[in-house]
């Protein structure tokens, strides 16, 4: 059995009970009116009972066919002297026609049928007085405000929704921002994994490398398998979680404070690659901070590329200033094959995020293998970029 629906007109207060079935609430006008009907025109019937009466029950129907309504009304009100059904049905007729024409029509209809007296005297035109005066202000101002209170409700009702459905708008707009701020995150930690994390943990795969081949003691050799063995697998961990990371897809700037020009010498002892430096003086502090950081990434990147795909070669670093900006090049030889090289992942996104870096700062990035087998790095940054 299913429950009987629950329904809270707008005009009712809020202390109003909220739990009445819907029949209930709108059944309350109805028995007003034949209250008010029975009480102006008494109980003996006759033509005054009887139109209060009808007036009284049409307002069943009033949500259905609300001009139809109002104008069964106007009887009542003319023959019956009952106030309150027109004026229940003039403002029903308000919140559910947006036509202001009608509203203009219908208000003046109650406004002539409160202000003609029933019957009609052998004079019609009336005298002007005083009193005639106050019976034409009561008869509109009694039109006019079932009029006003409708359109409020209304307003009130339609500014209601405007306003749920910006709060839903935002909610949604709310929820895109956080959706991607988190994908921007994801990919500024995948290419933070990725420029610091891969290089550290191949640095350890080489030395544990060196390690191996040097160490005479068994149970080093033994250590130094393991560490390498376990660094291998942290890289391909790695490559993996970065893939993911960077599956959701963006560009972004960099947060967090990052090396500049004045580590890269640091970089370079610490690569184990042979490496000839050639950064022009001066450079420190010139430019903005999110170039020096992009040449230092573009560095250490080549570096680790040198070590997993040609081990043993000439590196060349050249870092100077142009007319267009900042340019660092990074040229590497052909790999020597007396080394071996290592057994090391490489997840190919390396050069993509130097590439997203650079552009993203507005610059010019090239990479590709020379002639002479090796390989070239080039970046050019504009000085103001980050700026």
């Amino acid at each position: 059995m299913s429950a009987v629906p629950v329904w809270r007109p707008a005009w009712l207060p809020s202390w109003f009970p909220s739990w009445l079935p819907a029949p209930l609430i709108r059944g309350v006008p109805v028995v007003v009116c034949g209250v008010e009907a029975v009480l102006v025109n008494g109980v003996p019937p006759g033509p005054e009972l009887g139109s209060a009466l009808f007036a009284a029950a049409a307002l069943l129907l009033r949500h259905r066919l609300p001009v139809t309504v109002l104008l069964a009304t106007l009887p009542g009100l003319y023959v019956g002297y009952v106030a309150f059904a027109p004026l229940i049905a003039l403002y029903t007729v308000a919140c559910r026609r947006a036509d202001r024409r009608l509203l203009v029509l219908c208000a003046a209809l109650v406004a002539v049928a409160h202000l003609v007296p029933y019957p009609l005297a052998d004079d019609l035109v009336p005298s002007p007085s005083r009193e005639l005066a106050l019976r034409v202000i009561d008869a509109f101002v009694s039109a006019g405000a079932p009029v006003v209170f409708g359109l409020f409700v209304t307003t009130r009702r339609e500014l209601a929704a405007r306003l749920a459905e910006l709060t839903r708008s935002r909610g949604r707009e709310d929820r895109l921002l956080a959706e991607r701020v988190l994908a921007t995150e994801r990919v500024r930690l995948a290419r933070e994994m990725h420029d610091v994390v891969a290089h550290q943990v191949s640095l350890i795969s080489l030395q544990a490398g060196a390690l191996k081949v040097g160490a005479r003691d068994p149970v080093s050799r033994d250590a130094a398998a393991t560490i390498r063995e376990l660094s291998v697998r942290t890289l391909v961990e790695l490559r993996q979680l970065v893939g993911v990371l960077r599956a959701a897809g963006g560009n972004s700037e960099q947060l967090s404070p990052q090396p500049r020009l004045s580590d890269i010498p640091r970089l370079i002892e610490s690569g184990g690659v042979a490496v000839d430096c050639d950064i022009a003086d001066g450079l420190e502090d010139r430019f903005p901070e999110a170039v020096e950081r992009a040449v230092f990434r573009t560095v250490q990147e080549t570096l680790t590329n040198v070590r997993k795909h040609a081990p043993g070669a000439r590196t060349a670093i050249a870092v100077r200033a142009e007319a267009d900006g900042l340019r660092v090049e990074v040229r590497s030889g052909p790999p020597d094959p007396t080394v071996p090289r290592p057994d090391l992942p490489h997840g190919g996104h390396g050069l993509i995020g130097l590439r997203e870096r650079v552009q993203l700062l507005g610059g010019a990035f090239e990479a590709g293998p020379t002639r002479d087998g090796g390989f070239l790095v080039s970046a050019c940054l504009p000085p103001t970029a980050g700026r």
